[in-house]
């Protein structure tokens, strides 16, 4: 009868000790997930901000007036403006004729 008390007792306290464990894991995971959980809260309000900051920097209004502006660009007179039909066979860069400035 001793030895199964001794026995009962040590798987007893082998499972207490497992159990502590588990909770001891459980609570470190938890608080892993939370922090993570964080993190991804954090990325996700800055991805949004930078969509933001990309639509900003890409309006069109802005972007004209840049190559107006700063590159002294504007759009091409009529005459040199060809419209290329959709069914036309695509040229590769280097078969793009360069167009050369009148003296």
């Amino acid at each position: 009868m001793l030895r199964i008390n001794v026995a009962l007792s040590v798987a007893l306290l082998m499972c207490a000790l497992a159990l502590v464990t588990s909770q001891q894991r459980a609570r470190r995971l938890f608080t892993q997930l939370t922090k993570e959980q964080e993190t991804t809260k954090h990325i996700e309000v800055e991805w949004g901000q930078l969509q933001l900051e990309q639509s900003t920097w890409a309006m069109h209004a802005r972007i004209e007036r840049i190559a107006s502006g700063y590159l002294h660009m504007g759009a091409p007179p009529t005459a040199r403006v060809r419209l290329v039909p959709p069914d036309a066979p695509s040229r590769t860069r280097h078969e793009v004729p360069v167009p050369r400035k009148k003296r």
